[in-house]
């Protein structure tokens, strides 16, 4: 889990740094969503696999961890604007740019991978 936190973070602070990620249109909120969906892809994966799954356990664990993402993403973005709307210049953590964006996009990736993970988890008490 923590290799995947880390890998989908390190690919979204590339991305925002290299430009990829306009701060002003609908694509830049549609590629963070592209990379979060990717992680809690992988964290279904990854589960799935190390627990020897079988076909219904793999379908379950994708719809488990994309339940799971969007339940808590909508949480994170809420939390990092209420933690880091102090630090940011501008109207918003887009328009401010930095260390504020990159700081928010790392902390609404972890919450959205720990919603996804804790999806699985409360899965698997079940199971």
């Amino acid at each position: 889990m923590i290799y995947i936190l880390t890998a989908s973070i390190a690919a979204l602070l590339l991305l925002q740094a290299s430009g990829a990620i306009p701060p002003s249109s609908v694509g830049g909120p549609m590629m963070i969503a592209l990379i979060v969906f990717a992680g809690a892809l992988a964290v279904a994966i990854h589960e799935a696999w190390t627990r020897k799954r079988g076909v219904f356990g793999w379908i379950l664990n994708i719809v488990l961890v994309f339940v799971g993402a969007f339940a808590a993403a909508p949480i994170a973005g809420f939390l990092m604007v209420l933690l880091l709307s102090p630090f940011a210049n501008g109207s918003s953590l887009a328009a401010a740019g930095g260390a504020v964006m990159a700081i928010s996009l790392a902390g609404t990736m972890a919450i959205a991978l720990l919603g996804s993970w804790g999806a699985l988890q409360l899965a698997n008490r079940w199971r």
